[in-house]
C-alpha cells in the first residue's frame, strides 16, 4: 500500500489544530478529517472518529501498528512543513528532495 497524494488545510486560530488532512492511497481509497495537532512544541495525528452515545469518541478508521503509524505521522507531518506549516519547536526537521509542493513520493508500506 502507498500514500499517493496528501491534501492539507491548515487552520488558523484554532487552538492546538494546525490542519486538516485527507490522505490517498494507491490512488483507490481517501481517509478525509485526518487532524495535525500541535501540542508540548510537538505534532502528532488525530485519526477520523465518531461520536459514541455514551459520549466518548472512537476512532472510525486507526493504523493497527506502531510502525505504521510512525511512518503514516511523519509522511503527513513533513508535508505540512513543506507545505508552509510552522515546524513545532522538538519536530525533527523532515527529510525529502524539497519538490515545492509536488505530490509526495509513494510510500510503500508492504515493507512493514
Amino acid at each position: 500500500m502507498q500514500i499517493t497524494d496528501i491534501r492539507i488545510r491548515q487552520m488558523e486560530n484554532e487552538g492546538k489544530l494546525r490542519a486538516v488532512v485527507s490522505v490517498t492511497f494507491d490512488d483507490q481509497l481517501v481517509v478525509h478529517d485526518v487532524k495535525i495537532i500541535e501540542s508540548q512544541g510537538k505534532f502528532f495525528l488525530a485519526m477520523p472518529s465518531r461520536r459514541m452515545a455514551n459520549g466518548t469518541f472512537r476512532d472510525s478508521v486507526h493504523p493497527i501498528n506502531s510502525d505504521f503509524r510512525t511512518l503514516l505521522e511523519k509522511t503527513v507531518i513533513d508535508k505540512y512543513i513543506e507545505d508552509g506549516g510552522s515546524p513545532a519547536a522538538e519536530y525533527i526537521e523532515p527529510v525529502g528532495d524539497g519538490d515545492g509542493g509536488q505530490a509526495p513520493e509513494p510510500v510503500d508500506f508492504s515493507v512493514l
